[in-house]
């Protein structure tokens, strides 16, 4: 999605979302370009934290903002919470044990997932709230107190 064409009263909340989505995404390439097994616990366990937070604030904030906009958006949003509780497993089981075996096999497995779950939520779930012209201004706002507030608390 391109950010530049996104509605005012939504740019700022949509665009902090995407802005997470991207540096994830950098993060996923990171992880497979890394040979060092150090590297890969460190950026695993980085991208664990990134994502907790991320998830956080959708949960929190941005999704019940946007509950009963439409069906659809209503439909999306209970199919995006699914696939957070299933990234929140594979987050528990890489962050209980770093340096297990499974590293490898259950960081790539939650970087496909979730990388379906950005590709959803830009291609599906942010083109109806723009559609809607649901207003996410004050949205915004408390997700990027939140989100300062996460980062101290989870670091």
């Amino acid at each position: 999605m391109d950010k530049s064409k996104i509605p005012a009263d939504q740019a700022e909340a949509l665009g902090a979302l995407m802005d997470d989505h991207r540096a994830v995404k950098k993060q996923f390439k990171a992880f497979k370009d890394t040979e060092a097994r150090d590297g890969k616990e460190s950026i695993a366990l980085d991208v664990c934290h990134q994502l907790t937070v991320h998830a956080t604030l959708e949960e929190e904030i941005f999704y019940p903002a946007l509950r009963g906009a439409s069906d659809e958006i209503d439909d999306l949003l209970d199919e995006a919470q699914v696939e957070h509780q299933v990234a929140k497993d594979l987050i528990a089981a890489i962050e209980d044990d770093p340096a297990g075996d499974l590293l490898e096999a259950s960081f790539t497995v939650l970087s496909e997932y979730v990388s379906h779950h950005i590709e959803e939520e830009e291609g599906e779930l942010f083109k109806n709230v723009i559609k809607e012209k649901v207003n996410l201004r004050d949205v915004a706002q408390t997700m990027a107190t939140r989100k300062e507030e996460l980062m101290r608390e989870l670091a």
